[in-house]
């Protein structure tokens, strides 16, 4: 097993990356533009992973787009420019977020702090701490540390839904030539579209 440290994020730079990702899903759905982190908080500059989910608050609301990655070599202020137009692009969840949907949706942004590379997911999963990503047959999917404590899933209940995700067979992530990994996360979230932030993963 082995980790890579990545970067702590305080509670106003946490709030400040989900604003930035709220930013540039509407710059990007609005004008077609990609939205320039500008003046950037000194944490934004660490070269590191990240996440963003949109979600709709429309009826029984669901998610309406996600991206991003564990890996890479990016400043984190541009991996969360890239990763929140992605989310809302038609190539997250098959249709691109609309003008008429942004009063609707929150944005919840997820910080890669370590990357733990496993041969016993199941043993060294942590939930609550951990998100996991799968990789194998040239397919890939991963899912926020967060997602287990709010749907109450057992470790292997979040493996296989990690698995689907990727479009693998449930039990995939048992398989030698499937790769996973795990990695720690600060989860930062909107309360209500465009509210207030919260952080639920530290």
């Amino acid at each position: 097993m082995s980790q890579r440290q990545g970067v702590d994020l305080s509670y106003e730079d946490g709030a400040r990356a989900v604003e930035l990702a709220r930013e540039s899903v509407e710059s990007y759905v609005r004008h077609g533009q990609r939205e320039h982190p500008g003046s950037m908080r000194d944490a934004f500059y660490e070269r590191t992973g990240a996440f963003v989910r949109l979600e709709s608050t429309r009826g029984r609301g669901s998610l309406r787009g996600c991206a991003g990655g564990y890996r890479s070599g990016d400043q984190l202020g541009h991996v969360i420019v890239d990763a929140a137009i992605q989310a809302a692009s038609d190539d997250s969840c098959g249709s691109e977020v609309t003008p008429s949907e942004l009063p609707n949706l929150t944005v919840s942004v997820c910080t890669v702090k370590n990357v733990i590379l496993t041969d016993d997911p199941l043993a060294d999963l942590e939930l609550g701490i951990h998100g996991v990503s799968v990789d194998g047959g040239g397919k890939s999917g991963w899912l926020y540390p967060t997602l287990p404590v709010e749907h109450n899933w057992t470790a292997e209940e979040y493996l296989e839904r990690t698995c689907r995700k990727a479009k693998l067979a449930p039990d995939a992530w048992e398989d030698d030539d499937v790769i996973v990994t795990l990695f720690e996360g600060q989860v930062f979230r909107e309360r209500e579209a465009d509210g207030s932030i919260e952080q639920l993963s530290r």
